[in-house]
């Protein structure tokens, strides 16, 4: 039987315009909607009332104080998630053992919802930002732990009994084969827990906080100032949305031997393993 191709032609980019043009129907279709209907601006806003507020709430320094706590809780957290999953992920990847022990309280993490959880966390830590942290490293490290395992376990075999049979190392089996063929995984994990992570923030921030984003979009609602909360969400949609390009550009600039020749690579542990064997080759 023919063996099956490696490499498959690669997509066409997808044209920006029809992004921006989603955007300008909808925004059309929301100022249509908030003019048509006769509701008052406490309870829909116009794009250009939102955008003003924004504007005021930016100049007065309001806007950045709050968003600027929200980020520092969201990567601070998102990098304690990376520093924790990632490496279970791997050792439960390589012990079953592990994996049978942990289990249990891994799946119970994420079994109870987070608004339930935050409540202890605040009272134990306090309505600061350490709080806020914890449960973004709740919310974020079980998809980079899974990835993580995931992607370890994809490793061939074969690619293993190669390696060995050459005299490799435990550390150079790490570097050359185990992390270059985890890394999709990790990447793709990653994106998810890059978003996960600015809910995380926002629902300690719900439940008690000093400042952040949070804060700003629950003391504009009970002043019934929609135009805040349409900016807070707004902010919170941005800041979400550049960690997730943040990251995907980062993942073009280290899997870029995923593609050669214009052709997108389907399976293989990537370059290093190959490098190996061709040194390791007399």
């Amino acid at each position: 039987m023919a063996a099956l191709p490696r490499t498959f032609p690669r997509l066409p980019a997808p044209s920006r315009r029809y992004e921006v043009l989603s955007i300008a129907v909808g925004l059309a279709l929301w100022w249509a909607v908030a003019r048509l209907s006769g509701l008052p601006p406490f309870i829909l806003p116009t794009p250009g009332q939102v955008l003003r507020r924004g504007w005021d709430a930016l100049q007065s320094g309001l806007l950045l104080r709050h968003t600027w706590v929200t980020l520092q809780e969201v990567l601070v957290g998102l990098s304690l998630g990376v520093l924790l999953g990632a490496p279970l992920g791997y050792a439960l990847a390589k012990s079953r053992r592990l994996e049978r022990i942990f289990a249990p309280y891994i799946v119970a993490s994420q079994a109870v919802p987070v608004v339930a959880i935050a409540p202890l966390l605040i009272i134990w830590f306090g309505p600061g930002m350490q709080s806020k942290v914890l449960i973004t490293v709740l919310i974020t490290f079980f998809p980079l732990l899974m990835n993580t395992l995931v992607g370890v376990r994809s490793v061939p075999e074969e690619m293993y009994h190669l390696l060995c049979s050459l005299g490799a190392r435990r550390w150079q089996v790490l570097r050359y084969l185990e992390i270059p063929a985890a890394l999709p995984m990790f990447f793709s994990g990653l994106r998810i827990a890059a978003t996960l992570s600015v809910v995380g923030a926002v629902v300690g921030e719900f439940i008690a906080a000093r400042e952040g984003l949070g804060l700003l979009i629950n003391e504009a609602r009970g002043r019934y100032d929609t135009a805040l909360v349409f900016v807070g969400v707004l902010t919170l949609m941005v800041l979400a949305l550049g960690l997730y390009a943040a990251v995907r550009y980062a993942e073009k600039r280290l899997l870029t031997w995923q593609r050669r020749n214009g052709q997108a690579v389907v399976t293989g542990p990537g370059p290093r393993a190959s490098s190996f064997v061709k040194e390791a080759t007399p």
